[in-house]
């Protein structure tokens, strides 16, 4: 179990920048994983996602993954294992 948030993106992904924005203002520190330019990275989110390349993929130390949350459902995660 890593001791970390893992946060699976792009650059492009809208739904990236409004996950990494609820962190930041919760000031919940993550790791950035760019699936564009870590191929092995890509393969963890694709096996994780029935073959998709779906991002946001969030892994939290728990072990639990969310993938392509919203806000709200991101917040109430956080707040399930006291993150905030």
């Amino acid at each position: 179990m890593a001791d970390e948030i893992l946060f699976y993106e792009t650059d492009w992904c809208w739904d990236c920048r409004m996950a990494k924005n609820v962190l930041d203002r919760e000031k919940v520190a993550y790791r950035k994983i760019n699936i564009d330019s870590d191929p092995e990275a890509a393969r963890f989110v694709m096996d994780t996602n029935g073959g998709n390349r779906s991002v946001p993929t969030i892994v939290f130390p728990d072990g639990t993954i969310l993938v392509e949350p919203g806000r709200d459902e991101l917040i109430t995660h956080l707040q399930s294992l006291g993150f905030i």
